[in-house]
């Protein structure tokens, strides 16, 4: 092999110096995520967490003060209204009385014995006076009818006799009056259990009864024990007749109206619940949001509309997500919104164009977090730069990443 010529080396080397750089700096296709347009489903709504509840939660309290027995329902048990027995109520016991209280009262009862004594000799005084009226007519009147005495004097006797019954009745009725007073004075001294039979238990109760049919929610005192008026015992509710309470912004609720379609989502079961919005609350309520920003909340309230079976393990306070669709179409030409950017007013796009990027000014309906709906500028089947970054530039060559 015939060697080069020295002069012809310092050409060689430039030749191959000239090539690495021109192949160092050749422009090369920019690797770039490329996504194709399809027509598909599309939705637009607002997503948050709610909770379920009983549309109708009935709170069961004391209808009397007394001594409650302790409640042996729990709750999940079922209840038949106006028969299942929830809680009974029996009378306080009597409180214990000092020494100075109980011989006032033993006073009061002797006074009351003694007035009863007394009563009751006046009872006997009338009872003597008309036995000896009856027996002064009962001689009167054959002495009458043979002429001897007066007819005056005979109805003076009998007006006797009359007044005398009469004064009798009224002895007899302040006696029977006297010993209901020593029954009263007596009972003030009654002391705790007292009033209880043999076995130790009450003669009278009170029966607090279900109102409903459905399942018994909470047991509020179960505890046997003294229980004033009013008190709450239990909460019952039909667990099958469940609503979903959202709150939502106030900005996202104005957005929302009643007939509109919910999505029900990670409630713990297989798939997705359907529901339906009722009513948007009309009063907003201030929260406090876990980053300590005041937020203004207002309760949307979601009927079920799928079969009980099918979310029969729901209960009261459960926590459910929901997607309330404000609107939706079955046939949408979808853009990824990662793929869309502002030039000054309009939204524009990279369309990849025979393997380079153009730019492409495009017309967007309704937007989601995931895809917009393209309304003029692209078609079904065109290739859009799917979060393009700052290297891309209108005609830059691309490839897939």
């Amino acid at each position: 092999m015939e060697r080069l010529k020295p002069w012809l080396w310092p050409i060689v080397l430039g030749l191959v110096l000239a090539a690495g750089l021109t192949y160092a700096f050749w422009p090369r296709p920019i690797a770039v995520d490329i996504m194709t347009l399809a027509r598909g489903p599309m939705s637009v709504g607002v997503e948050d967490d709610g909770i379920t509840r009983v549309k109708e939660v009935y709170v069961l309290s004391a209808p009397i003060a007394g001594r409650m027995l302790r409640i042996e329902a729990h709750a999940g048990d079922f209840i038949e209204a106006q028969k299942t027995v929830v809680a009974t109520i029996e009378p306080v016991d009597p409180s214990f009385l000092d020494a100075r209280a109980r011989q006032q009262l033993q006073f009061t009862v002797s006074a009351a014995r003694s007035a009863r004594d007394l009563a009751a000799a006046n009872v006997k005084g009338r009872q003597a006076d008309l036995k000896l009226a009856r027996q002064e007519l009962a001689r009167l009147r054959p002495i009458v009818a043979k002429g001897f005495a007066s007819k005056a004097r005979l109805d003076t006797a009998e007006a006797t006799v009359a007044t005398l019954d009469a004064a009798l009745a009224t002895a007899e009725a302040a006696l029977r009056q006297r010993e209901f007073e020593v029954k009263t004075a007596e009972a003030a001294l009654i002391v705790p259990s007292a009033d209880r039979n043999a076995h130790g238990e009450l003669a009278c109760c009170f029966a607090v009864r279900a109102p409903i049919d459905g399942q018994i929610l909470r047991v509020l005192h179960e505890s046997e024990g003294v229980v004033a008026s009013g008190q709450p015992l239990v909460e019952v509710g039909d667990p099958a007749n469940l609503e979903i309470v959202v709150d939502l912004l106030s900005t996202d609720a104005v957005k929302v109206a009643p007939g509109d379609a919910v999505e029900i989502t990670r409630w713990g079961g297989d798939g997705i619940l359907n529901g339906k919005v009722r009513r948007i609350e009309p009063f907003g309520i201030t929260k406090v949001s876990s980053l300590g920003i005041e937020e203004q909340r207002v309760n949307v309230i979601i009927d079920i509309t799928d079969p009980h079976e099918k979310w029969a393990r729901l209960g009261h306070g459960y926590q459910i997500d929901a997607y309330i669709i404000r609107w939706r179409s079955d046939d949408t030409l979808l853009l990824p919104v990662g793929a869309l950017f502002r030039t000054g007013a309009d939204w524009t796009v990279f369309q990849v164009v025979d393997g380079r990027a153009r730019l492409k000014v495009v017309k967007i309906g309704h937007m989601n977090d995931e895809y917009a709906e393209v309304l003029e500028g692209l078609s079904a089947g065109d290739q859009v730069i799917s979060h393009p970054g700052e290297t891309v530039r209108a005609g830059a060559s691309v490839t897939r990443r």
